[in-house]
């Protein structure tokens, strides 16, 4: 068993130059198709990228914008989020989920999270007021929450369901996509995601035609038509046609990348399910109700600090995601909450490194350290 903390080749947790090189000689024929006519706002390869992403998820619209934030911000604004409306939003996320709401002129309410990490349907429900609007819930580490749950709420009290599915891409429950299940969803494309562009980029997902429109018209200082009428106050926040053209090469290896990762995660959940202290997610599996596509391995581990240490002592890099705190954990937000499950939750968790450019030999590797920590 490996355990030399001297001699092991160096396991990062990202590696960025690997976005570039993957698919080098295909991004660069993209590049120069966009480069060399000086195609580069709002022209062919936004359209087809809009086309084609629509067609893989499985909805009408999809609307591509600067970055996952604004798609959030852009949404919650054509829905009509105003002064003194609630949106429930899950304590395990990034702070963009709720920055959004928050600039869209409305108020985060946090609600706690399930055993599957995301969001608790009854927490939420427990805090639904006359105020709230809408419930936001975060598809996080690849997998989609019980969303059958979630739109019996949508019903129940006539809220908007709107997904942040920034980590979810591919991934399904009972068989349909992250992001088609509320009146929207929006997908990040930060390089470190499940694909990236070449720098900050994101889109909506819809099968509402009006909101469609609107979102077109919002990214865009508000202009439509041909004459670029504005029609409204908008923001700048279009999908920039060079990254558009990168995202067609990464859309089109998408399941291999899937694939891969799901091969990964095998690996790790089969050689680390049994040791105590230690809460790995679930396996991927071809049956049961969800396809997980994992943005991420997640785990959780009683002794954290110390195992990550010891990873770290072995050239094996970890990341606690976003600092290791929930959004109720920065006091600066003021955002306070009652999520016990969120915090137990985050005194435990920990990220591997998950890409395709990890080996099934380090991906072994790093488990056979692991192993070592807990037999010392």
């Amino acid at each position: 068993m490996q355990d030399s903390a001297t001699t092991c080749k160096e396991i990062p947790f990202f590696f960025y130059p690997h976005v570039f090189r993957q698919h080098r000689d295909e991004y660069i024929a993209a590049m120069m198709r966009v480069l060399e006519p000086g195609a580069f706002i709002l022209q062919r390869d936004v359209e087809l990228f809009e086309q084609e992403l629509a067609a893989f998820v499985g909805c009408k619209y999809a609307i591509g914008v600067g970055n996952a934030t604004d798609a959030l911000t852009m949404i919650l604004r054509a829905i009509g989020i105003s002064p003194g409306d609630e949106v429930i939003v899950p304590a395990h996320t990034f702070v963009a989920s709720a920055a959004a709401v928050h600039w869209a002129g409305g108020s985060p309410v946090i609600c706690d999270i399930g055993p599957d990490n995301l969001i608790d349907p009854l927490s939420a429900e427990s805090l639904i007021t006359p105020r709230t609007r809408a419930i936001m819930p975060v598809q996080l580490n690849g997998r989609t929450a019980d969303m059958e749950r979630i739109l019996d709420l949508g019903v129940k009290y006539n809220l908007e369901i709107i997904e942040d599915s920034s980590q979810a891409l591919g991934s399904k429950f009972k068989g349909r996509a992250a992001g088609t299940w509320g009146r929207a969803g929006v997908f990040s494309f930060y390089p470190a995601k499940l694909i990236g562009a070449f720098g900050d980029a994101g889109a909506i997902v819809t099968n509402d035609e009006g909101l469609a429109a609107d979102i077109r018209l919002l990214r865009d200082h508000g202009r439509g038509g041909h004459g670029g009428e504005v029609q409204r106050w908008g923001m700048n926040s279009r999908l920039d046609t060079l990254h558009a053209a990168v995202l067609r090469v990464k859309l089109s290896h998408y399941p291999e990348e899937i694939f891969y990762r799901r091969k990964i995660a095998t690996i790790y959940s089969d050689g680390l399910s049994g040791i105590p202290g230690l809460l790995t997610p679930p396996c991927p599996t071809e049956l049961g109700p969800h396809f997980d596509v994992f943005q991420n391995y997640e785990f959780c581990c009683d002794q954290r600090e110390a195992l990550r240490k010891w990873l770290s002592d072995r050239r094996v890099h970890t990341i606690m995601q976003w600092a290791g705190k929930g959004l109720h954990q920065f006091p600066e937000l003021g955002l306070k909450a009652k999520v016990p499950t969120a915090d137990q939750f985050f005194r435990k968790c920990l990220l591997l490194p998950m890409n395709s450019y990890i080996t099934p030999e380090e991906a072994q590797s790093i488990i056979n350290y692991i192993k070592g920590f807990f037999k010392n």
